[in-house]
């Protein structure tokens, strides 16, 4: 009568902190999460979406898919995708796939994107001939020859 027999969608919205409430701690679901009012501290976490409103004051750290802010946020975030919609204020460390910043945003923040694909890229060979003078140990380049005025 009571049980769920089947998982939410995962862009269903179920979790819902209001613009008067104040949530400390480990939140943790299977739905998409929207936060109008304030997370002191604590650590976020699901398969689907955050989202911050404009209302929204948030000091935590956030594991989720997809992350939009339009509100305030300092924290670490570790998702697929990160909006920064306008009007926003975010300040941390966010660790993305992929990322989108609206214009009218505050951000102080590290922005780590990484792709899957990057861990099996090499870097480049040095050239065989480089430019730029290579000083080994106590060596000193030498100064080029001065231009003659003719």
């Amino acid at each position: 009568m009571f049980g769920r027999t089947s998982r939410p969608e995962p862009d269903a919205i179920e979790v819902l902190i209001g613009p008067r409430a104040t949530f400390s701690g480990r939140l943790q679901c299977d739905a998409s999460i929207r936060i109008d009012g304030a997370v002191d501290q604590g650590h976020i976490e699901t398969p689907a979406n955050v989202i911050l409103t404009e209302t929204a004051i948030v000091n935590c750290d956030i594991v989720a898919r997809v992350v939009s802010i339009r509100g305030k946020f300092k924290g670490l975030i570790q998702a697929d995708r990160v909006e920064l919609l306008e009007g926003s204020q975010v300040g941390g460390v966010l660790n993305v796939n992929s990322f989108y910043m609206d214009d009218n945003v505050l951000m102080r923040a590290a922005v780590n994107i990484r792709a899957d694909t990057m861990a099996d890229m090499k870097p480049p060979p040095p050239p065989a001939h480089p430019t730029i003078p290579v000083v080994a140990g106590d060596e000193r380049p030498k100064a080029p020859p001065p231009a003659s005025r003719e």
